[in-house]
């Protein structure tokens, strides 16, 4: 499937729309959570077992990201929507398989590794693309797209509760909600498939700057043999851990800091707090990259980990005396946790170019994979140390709160320590000569 190109006086404008469908659909995984009651009652499981399908998808998300990106930058957006379609709705059906005949494998086979292959393609999909038609805007042209992978939740949520109110809690109706979902993601995703387009070599089109690549361009291969890629793979981890710190144990976080209080949090409020935290994700995508557009990414993350760190602190220190405090802290850290994920394809784009930016930005992502385990582990790890030496409530969670401001003041100095790519890992640029190309380095050295 070669990649469409777009026909004169195409706007760019409508390549957004076309991720937002693919990212909308797979964002889907942000709402595990609701699925996990109905399978432990029916199923017999337990919140470990329930957990399973949702991490292996993020670890999956990782790795065919990491090892399918080079593909991506070759077939082109269209065909990776189309796997991503594919494997995606595909891992929906088996699990709807795996409930209806009570096999839970191959849930975790279907959502979690046939399914997390599709949220990694689907996840750089469109990045190369969108970062090409806009390479002036590049921050905001990403955090649109990638918005969507952090507002997928808000649809999925309670469309998924209303099904299994209306399907039923058992296997069959858990079984039922999976087709629907499966089907229903095929059709919105297609939508994204039939719209994109990549630019003409020459132009990206009639409202767009020109798409000839400029600045330093560098290969996936050789961005590996960077200790720029490096630095800026510790200060995403960072980041995502310390967010997901928060965000995969925000409902009995919450009720935990304030059980001892004269008015404990509850359940309805519990799940509100995560509502917030999800819209606060969300926000942050398309809010702090379009702010990296103008301030610069080095100066964005910046905010991010020193700001972030802060937050932490405030919660760690006073968040049990406050309940405003708590809930704007950690809407803040999860406005950063969102902005990270959307700023980083711009700063790849800054650091190596547009060349074969999408198979950095899939080799990047294999940091999330290792934050969506370290986050959750860190966290529920000490909680259940501090319980099983006799503390309760927000003395559960200080000790992991320190070991996440001490990642995020890592993943700072990380960000202080990124300069500009050395011009030896620079591809050769087209119709450049060997003179050109020596006098540019030298240029870049000198400077």
């Amino acid at each position: 499937m070669s990649p469409p190109v777009a026909p004169p006086g195409w706007s760019r404008w409508l390549v957004p729309p076309a991720a937002l469908a693919v990212h909308l659909s797979i964002g889907q995984a942000y709402a595990w959570s609701v699925f996990k009651p109905p399978l432990e009652s029916a199923l017999g499981l337990s919140g470990t077992q329930s957990a399973l399908p949702f991490q292996l998808g993020i670890v999956m998300l990782g790795l065919s990201a990491a090892f399918g990106g080079t593909l991506v930058e070759r077939k082109g957006p269209r065909w990776a929507m189309t796997v991503a379609l594919i494997c995606f709705s595909s891992g929906f059906l088996l699990s709807a398989l795996g409930a209806a005949t009570e096999q839970y494998w191959l849930i975790v086979l279907g959502y979690g590794f046939v399914g997390g292959v599709g949220l990694g393609i689907g996840y750089i999909s469109p990045v190369s693309t969108l970062i090409k038609w806009f390479p002036d805007r590049p921050g905001m042209a990403t955090g649109i797209a990638i918005m969507g992978f952090g507002g997928g939740a808000l649809v999925a949520s309670p469309w998924s509760a209303q099904m299994l109110e209306s399907f039923g809690a058992d296997s069959t109706g858990i079984a039922l909600a999976f087709l629907v979902h499966g089907l229903t993601y095929a059709v919105f995703m297609l939508l994204g498939v039939l719209l994109v387009r990549v630019p003409r070599p020459a132009r990206a089109a009639a409202d767009a700057p020109a798409a000839t690549p400029t600045g330093p361009q560098v290969s996936a291969r050789d961005a590996l043999r960077t200790p720029q890629f490096w630095l800026l793979w510790l200060v995403l981890c960072t980041n995502v851990t310390a967010g997901i710190g928060i965000l995969e144990k925000a409902a009995p976080m919450i009720t935990d800091f304030f059980a001892d209080t004269s008015a404990p949090v509850s359940v309805t409020a519990a799940a509100g707090f995560v509502a917030l935290l999800s819209a606060a994700n969300m926000a942050g995508r398309i809010g702090w990259s379009s702010a990296s557009d103008l301030i610069g990414r080095k100066n964005i993350y910046r905010l991010y980990l020193g700001a972030g760190a802060l937050m932490y602190a405030l919660i760690a220190l006073f968040g049990d005396s406050s309940r405003a405090l708590f809930v704007l802290c950690a809407l803040v850290i999860l406005s950063f946790y969102g902005g990270g994920f959307a700023t980083a394809p711009a700063y790849l784009k800054d650091l190596f170019g547009t060349y074969q930016v999408g198979a950095v930005h899939g080799r990047l992502l294999t940091a999330w994979s290792t934050a969506g385990v370290l986050g959750p582990l860190i966290v529920n790890w000490v909680a259940d140390r501090q319980e099983e030496a006799g503390r309760h409530g927000s003395s559960l969670y200080g000790l992991s709160f320190v070991i996440m401001i001490g990642l995020l003041v890592a993943g700072f100095v990380a960000n202080e320590l990124v300069r500009p790519v050395h011009p030896r890992h620079h591809v050769s640029r087209p119709h450049e000569t060997k003179e050109a190309a020596d006098e540019r380095r030298e240029q870049h050295e000198s400077a």
